[in-house]
């Protein structure tokens, strides 16, 4: 199923901010001219789709794992421990994608009203929560020492 097609828990505030639902915007998008505030808010839209998935398969597949007739026999604390980094690092993204969402929607002037100076992109740049990637070391670089 496309991103489009699976609800998330902002498109109400989407709708609001744009003033149509979210296949309406998606659509909107592709045409020239979209903001970049819009294009945006779908990218962070259709992550928020991904990731909120992902919390319904780990949290689907613990409740499966542990159901009251569920064979005893077959519980794994150590799978349990897999599905619970697996949840924490699902929440932790979904919760992020939230806030940047959130953050772009509330820079947005009002809808029906015109700013009285366009928005700019630097106003509307997201932030990523992930520090940054070292570079990389080439070929030469040194090894690390063994003993």
């Amino acid at each position: 199923m496309s991103v489009i097609a699976k609800p998330t828990s902002r498109d109400q505030a989407l709708e609001t901010a744009f003033g149509a639902c979210p296949a309406a915007l998606y659509a909107q998008a592709v045409h020239p001219g979209a903001s970049a505030a819009l294009q945006r808010a779908l990218e962070l839209r259709s992550f928020l789709a991904l990731a909120e998935e992902q919390v319904a398969r780990v949290r689907d597949r613990v409740h499966e794992a542990t159901a009251a007739d569920g064979d005893m026999g077959a519980l794994s604390a150590e799978g349990l421990r897999w599905d619970a980094q697996w949840l924490e690092a699902a929440l932790e993204a979904r919760d992020g994608y939230v806030n940047a969402l959130d953050d772009l929607l509330q820079t947005m002037p009002d809808p029906g009203q015109h700013p009285s100076r366009p928005v700019s992109k630097a106003q509307l740049k997201v932030t990523a929560t992930a520090p940054p990637v070292p570079p990389s070391r080439g070929a030469g670089a040194v090894q690390a020492h063994r003993p």
